[in-house]
């Protein structure tokens, strides 16, 4: 080994230990409150506002699981936030890579005006629209406490439709005007060229996507006030009250709603961190 090669290691070994000593201190910080959550949902109501901080877990965890399963029938309503999420997720992935690709691929009077409609729609706050919404889909339809209201009316994301327009402005277009001379439909370039390419995009997406339903609380309280139709979020939301609160039942159903999150961005994290940075070098 050389003495520049040494150099240039010791110095990537003072960064990187500079580095942690840093970020170690911020993960710390960021990370105690999700403990503490976790340590809340094993102790009594009483135990969490006891003057003494506890740091470890008790043991009320699964009498807080029966107090909030009583409460809200929990295990109803995670079936009801899994099946929106996922379905929500997959429908909209496929809405907004044919709105991408349709932007990409056509040229038509009038696109640089969608396109420009698109950009605005993202500077609108949601509050602004989600009441018009909530008349039209609940009075005007009578979509109350029905799947599709849950599904349908956010399905249009616009941010997702400006990721897979980027996607697919990236990929070389001379090969899908290729296969189109060759004969292949536009639907066959898109399913089986278009999309296979987009993989990292896709999987980032989805998981933007599927977080946004599962942690979506305004609309599903708007239009889901049958309790065989509500959601997590909003079940949790119902056991505050005016004169009780269970704080042990709020604390164990975050738990149950943040673990498997954090498993499945762990898990697909390589394929998020892929599809955020696509672009960021052409």
């Amino acid at each position: 080994m050389t003495a520049g090669t040494g150099s240039r290691t010791a110095t990537r070994r003072r960064r990187m230990t500079l580095l942690h000593l840093v970020m170690v201190p911020l993960a710390i910080v960021w990370l105690f409150p999700l403990w503490m959550m976790v340590v809340f949902s094993t102790m009594p109501d009483s135990g969490i506002f006891s003057p003494e901080i506890q740091l470890i877990p008790s043991t009320h965890f699964i009498e807080n699981f029966r107090a909030l399963e009583a409460d809200t029938g929990f295990l109803r309503t995670l079936f009801n936030s899994v099946f929106v999420a996922v379905i929500y997720t997959v429908l909209s992935v496929m809405l907004t890579s044919m709105a991408g690709w349709a932007l990409v691929r056509y040229r038509f009077r009038g696109r640089g005006v969608v396109l420009g409609v698109i950009l605005a729609t993202l500077t609108l706050p949601y509050f602004v629209v989600v009441i018009p919404q909530f008349i039209m889909v609940a009075r005007d339809f009578g979509l109350s406490n029905t799947w599709i209201a849950l599904i349908v009316p956010p399905l249009f994301n616009s941010l997702g439709v400006l990721f897979m327009r980027q996607s697919f402005s990236l990929m070389p277009q001379d090969l899908f005007d290729a296969a189109q001379v060759e004969g292949v439909s536009e639907w066959k370039i898109f399913t089986r060229v278009a999309m296979p390419m987009a993989r990292p995009t896709i999987a980032a997406l989805s998981i933007i996507l599927f977080l946004a339903s599962w942690n979506n609380y305004l609309w599903p309280l708007l239009v889901a006030s049958d309790p065989s139709m509500m959601t997590a979020p909003v079940a949790l939301g119902s056991l505050i009250g005016f004169t009780r609160v269970s704080w042990g039942g709020i604390m164990t159903g975050a738990v149950l709603l943040t673990v498997p999150m954090l498993v499945v961005f762990v898990a697909l994290q390589r394929h998020f961190m892929s599809g955020i940075t696509a672009g960021a070098v052409k």
